[in-house]
């Protein structure tokens, strides 16, 4: 029996190859001859580098570059083998998991160290960039990543403004004349697994903000600030980011890249999906593992369980998804290819005791629905 793995990481607990060598285990031990096939996946956050790269065979490079709160922080980034093309995840310079909970402000924090992973890539000849947009803890609409390859954001007074979403509020007039001027020869791709609009109900602030510690009335100020960002940008630049589906993507990074570098949004988990070769091996594959460390609505617009999900079921190859949790909508996947959801916990558990448990409680988990599955074939109805 051959069983293709290829779930995500478990965010803030394990990485995806480490979820997909537990979930290995656990098929082994109810099935040791079965034939496992390992394919880590990303949607464009935590994991895409890692995923592309492994994929590639090129090369993990890291860069110091600013945190996104002012820290300089050492952000892994990748070189495909051609070394004309690179991969990075903003998530390595201005993610969520770089920030302590008790200090998160969307208010405050930037993506200028996005910025310098950009500007690093063409310092060593990349001429095609790979933005993997996910786990931010920004709101600022890419404007530090701007800042950060030449752009100036200046306020009623030629002032340039200070990093964070608030600021944008005051922004007046966008200098562009300073841009890197290898930008322009340069193919950006904003790789992501969300499609909402930089504002509104369905927009940056609204949907990601509270995550990232914004109240009811920082939200409202923050969704203000960029609405009046994109009317600028689409004053001084003549382009229109403020409906773009995903434009809202990492904080609003979506549209900065639009805007600055004239990057194309796709989706990110079937960009890994296509790097990875994951269709020829599902082609003769009897049963597919996927997962990610929460299901939810969420989860049905392009993220990796129902990327691989839907793959599979073209060519009729059950899917089993193994999560960490789930909340509300999560039985939405099931009209989308995934056939059926294990929660790892075997019991009441709380977050951070799955957390820190993490691995065996996978290795369990995948171990109860092989048994389960097996069961299943062996069944004479």
């Amino acid at each position: 029996m051959k069983v293709v793995i290829a779930p995500q990481g478990f965010k803030g607990s394990l990485d995806a190859t480490t979820v997909s060598q537990a979930i290995e285990q656990g098929v082994k031990r109810a099935l040791p001859q079965a034939v496992t096939v390992l394919k880590p996946m990303a949607d464009g956050g935590e994991g895409t580098v890692r995923a592309l790269i492994s994929a590639s065979g090129g090369e993990i490079v890291t860069t110091r570059v600013t945190g996104p709160l002012g820290d300089k922080v050492a952000a892994e980034w990748g070189i495909f083998p051609d070394r004309s093309s690179a991969v990075i995840e903003m998530a390595a310079a201005s993610g969520i998991t770089l920030v302590p909970s008790a200090s998160l402000n969307p208010m405050l924090a930037a993506t200028y160290g996005t910025g310098e992973l950009i500007w690093a890539a063409l310092e060593r000849g990349c001429r095609k960039i790979i933005v993997g947009l996910g786990g931010s803890a920004t709101n600022d609409g890419g404007a530090g990543m701007a800042q950060a390859i030449g752009v100036r954001l200046l306020d009623k007074d030629g002032r340039d403004l200070s990093p964070g979403g608030a600021v944008l509020i005051r922004l007046h007039h966008i200098d562009i004349s300073g841009i890197d001027a290898r930008i322009a020869g340069s193919e950006i791709i904003a790789a992501t697994d969300v499609t909402n609009p930089l504002c509104g109900e369905q927009g940056s602030s609204a949907v990601y903000g509270p995550q990232k510690g914004a109240t009811p009335e920082t939200v409202k100020l923050l969704d203000a600030a960029l609405e009046h960002y994109a009317d600028v940008i689409k004053r001084d630049l003549g382009i229109d980011v403020k409906n773009v589906p995903g434009a809202g993507a990492a904080g609003g990074l979506g549209a900065g890249l639009l805007a600055f570098t004239g990057a194309r949004i796709v989706s990110g988990v079937e960009m890994v999906i296509e790097a990875s070769g994951l269709v020829d091996e599902l082609r003769d594959a009897d049963l597919v593992f996927t997962g990610e460390g929460r299901l939810d609505g969420q989860s049905a617009y392009g993220k990796v369980p129902v990327g691989v999900a839907r793959r599979a079921k073209k060519l009729g190859v059950p899917v089993i998804a193994i999560t960490g949790s789930i909340g509300k909508g999560y039985e939405s996947i099931y009209g989308l290819g995934v056939d059926s959801v294990q929660v790892i916990a075997p019991g009441p558990l709380s977050l951070d005791e799955s957390m820190a448990n993490a691995e065996p409680l996978i290795v369990d988990s995948a171990e109860r629905a092989m048994r389960l599955f097996l069961a299943g074939r062996l069944s004479p109805h």
